[in-house]
């Protein structure tokens, strides 16, 4: 598994495109993207629909993975432990019932 800004850098690779090119089309500044790409910065969530557009990925999976990335980074940061995880889900499962 990949961070979201190793995600993104990558699948800009794929289309050959510079991040100026990739900037201007999700309307990220050139030295914003190559924060991001490097995780110094996140990405603002209002940007991962036209990201995934952009890309032409399917939206659910790209969100899906901001999520996830956000989520592991926070645990992370905060020194919780891989538990963090199932409580989640299950609270997860608690909030969609």
């Amino acid at each position: 598994m990949i961070s979201f800004g190793k995600f993104i850098k990558t699948e800009r690779e794929k289309k050959g495109w510079s991040q100026t090119e990739l900037g201007a089309l999700i309307k990220v500044n050139t030295p914003l993207l190559s924060r991001i790409e490097n995780d110094k910065k996140t990405l603002a969530f209002d940007k991962v629909k036209l990201l995934a557009d952009t890309f032409e990925m399917d939206y659910q999976q790209v969100k899906d993975l901001y999520f996830a990335d956000k989520t592991a980074k926070a645990a992370y940061k905060y020194k919780c432990s891989e538990n963090v995880f199932t409580v989640a889900e299950k609270q997860f499962e608690y909030i969609k019932a």
